[in-house]
């Protein structure tokens, strides 16, 4: 037997129909999102535009000194030890180095 429920009658639209068209207008909802998020792409990159010549500009690599003595050791120490002391929240004088190498 076929269920009454699954065809309209003279007051009710179909199930199917009201599930078909709330699908519907989701995916419409969805696909007029992504057209003004590409929309407003194409205008923020028209205001603002960002050169491509400086996109592609290689991007400088450190490079790495293999061996010897660490340059400007002392400054470098003090530097740290303040950072540390701040954040701790405690006074320089507080702070003793044990070991300080490079990596």
């Amino acid at each position: 037997m076929l269920n009454p429920a699954l065809f309209a009658t003279s007051e009710d639209p179909a199930i199917w129909l009201v599930v078909l068209m709330g699908v519907g207008v989701v995916f419409l909802g969805l696909i007029c999102i992504i057209g003004i998020c590409y929309l407003m792409g194409l205008i923020v990159n028209s205001l603002f535009g960002k050169k491509k010549e400086a996109q592609s500009a290689p991007t400088p690599t450190p490079t790495v000194v293999s061996g010897g003595a660490i340059e400007n050791r002392q400054q470098i120490l003090a530097a740290v030890c303040a950072a540390v002391a701040e954040e701790e929240g405690t006074d320089i004088s507080a702070i003793r180095v044990i070991s300080f190498k490079k990596v």
